[in-house]
């Protein structure tokens, strides 16, 4: 009986500190790494969920970073590359809706003076975006020292300078008042 117990603790372990494999999430692959713009450092799939409102799927959300994590704290003040991209499902979602969305996850998670510093950031974030139909790809490369870059189906829209803006940006998914609980537990690997 101890030894059952023993092999079944080894194995738990194992299996908590197995790497995230390749995923399937609302019929879209999700890879277990990328390279930042294609060429930089490899990030490893952290985890991946599913954007709903109002009963439809809008987008996989899927988050990127040097070594898997399930410290909110220890992301939010994470000081290595990372990503995450946005695989749209949901058949036209306008720009007016992207950027308001940008807008309120950020504000539920900020202060009016925090957002008042940011709002030159996300003025030209918001600039970058056009409507997403099903099946486009947004993603949103840190690169520290550098900034947050935007691609769309691969395509550079272009970058926001500093630092602290995709830290700011990560609480839309990971803060305290995420866009929602089910996609947070998601990309940190807590649920499927």
């Amino acid at each position: 009986m101890r030894l059952l117990h023993a092999a079944l603790w080894a194995l738990q372990l194992m299996l908590a500190a197995a790497p995230v494999s390749a995923a399937e999430v609302a019929g879209v692959q999700i890879p277990n790494s990328l390279s930042l713009a294609g060429a930089g450092p490899s990030l490893v799939l952290n985890g991946a969920g599913v954007r709903e409102k109002w009963f439809f799927d809008i987008y996989v959300g899927a988050l990127y970073l040097r070594q898997r994590s399930q410290d909110v704290q220890a992301i939010l003040a994470g000081s290595g590359p990372a990503a995450v991209l946005m695989h749209f499902l949901y058949k036209e979602v306008s720009r007016e809706k992207i950027t308001e969305a940008w807008e309120k996850g950020l504000a539920a998670n900020h202060s009016a003076a925090e957002m008042q510093v940011l709002r030159p950031q996300l003025d030209r974030f918001n600039a970058l975006f056009v409507t997403l139909r099903a099946g486009e790809v947004v993603e949103i490369d840190y690169v520290p020292g550098q900034g947050t870059e935007v691609r769309i189906d691969g395509k550079l829209r272009g970058k926001v300078e500093g630092d602290a803006f995709f830290h700011a940006l990560l609480q839309v998914w990971l803060g305290e008042h995420p866009v929602t609980g089910a996609l947070k537990r998601a990309m940190l690997g807590l649920e499927r």
